[in-house]
């Protein structure tokens, strides 16, 4: 299950970034990951001093949205950054990589975000492509919206024609690994947010018996 979010950023978080980005070295994405046929970016360099601000400004985005918390009921999250694509770059069908280094153990990146920071109309091509079976799914999100989806799936960047896409990217290691068991708590969760007041107390007391319980057995505690 993949969810869209709109306004993450503000307008002038939007700004911001696309300051930074200007003004910040880039470098052949292949750099993170060396063996990578697919791979076809820039990423910024983060040794650059525009990295740190705006994976700040990113990170607490994600932070203070609610229905990213409670999609992806994160644990621990990557510090985001920036990524360009120019005319003829792309990143091919791929699944992202399970363990990713990240202080003393690895992060285990159970789901993708994309942030998109370059307005829609500022770029040709460059769909972020998620392949479900026989059917794939595209988007192409307005300036400051996100898509988060697990990191298990197929997806791809589609090539950029002309113009520039700017995007922010992270991965979350969830307190529910198993995506299915995820998709179920939210449902849950949501349910719960939406019909609860509308039970009788003893039907919202055995929903809540259902939601923690669920949480003991699928999650994992810091």
């Amino acid at each position: 299950m993949f969810l869209e979010l709109p306004e993450v950023l503000t307008a002038p978080e939007v700004a911001r970034l696309r300051h930074l980005a200007a003004g910040a070295r880039f470098a052949d994405g292949r750099g993170s990951n060396p063996h990578s046929l697919a791979k076809n970016n820039l990423q910024i360099d983060p040794k650059d001093a525009a990295h740190n601000e705006a994976s700040k400004l990113m990170a607490e985005a994600l932070q203070r949205n609610e229905p990213f918390r409670a999609f992806s009921f994160p644990r621990i999250m990557a510090p985001p950054l920036l990524a360009k694509y120019a005319p003829g770059m792309n990143y091919g069908v791929h699944a992202d990589a399970a363990f990713m280094p990240l202080g003393a153990r690895p992060l285990r990146a159970d789901i993708s975000c994309t942030i998109f920071i370059a307005d829609p109309d500022a770029y040709e091509g460059g769909e972020l492509t998620i392949h479900l079976g026989t059917r794939a799914v595209s988007f192409k999100g307005e300036a400051g919206a996100a898509v988060v989806y697990p990191s298990n799936t197929l997806h791809e960047v589609k090539p950029v024609t002309a113009g520039e896409r700017l995007v922010g990217l992270t991965f979350i290691e969830s307190m529910i690994p198993d995506p299915a068991h995820r998709d179920l708590l939210y449902q849950l969760d949501e349910i719960a947010a939406l019909e609860g007041y509308g039970m009788s107390w003893e039907n919202r007391t055995r929903l809540q018996y259902v939601r923690s319980n669920l949480r003991r057995i699928w999650g994992e505690a810091e």
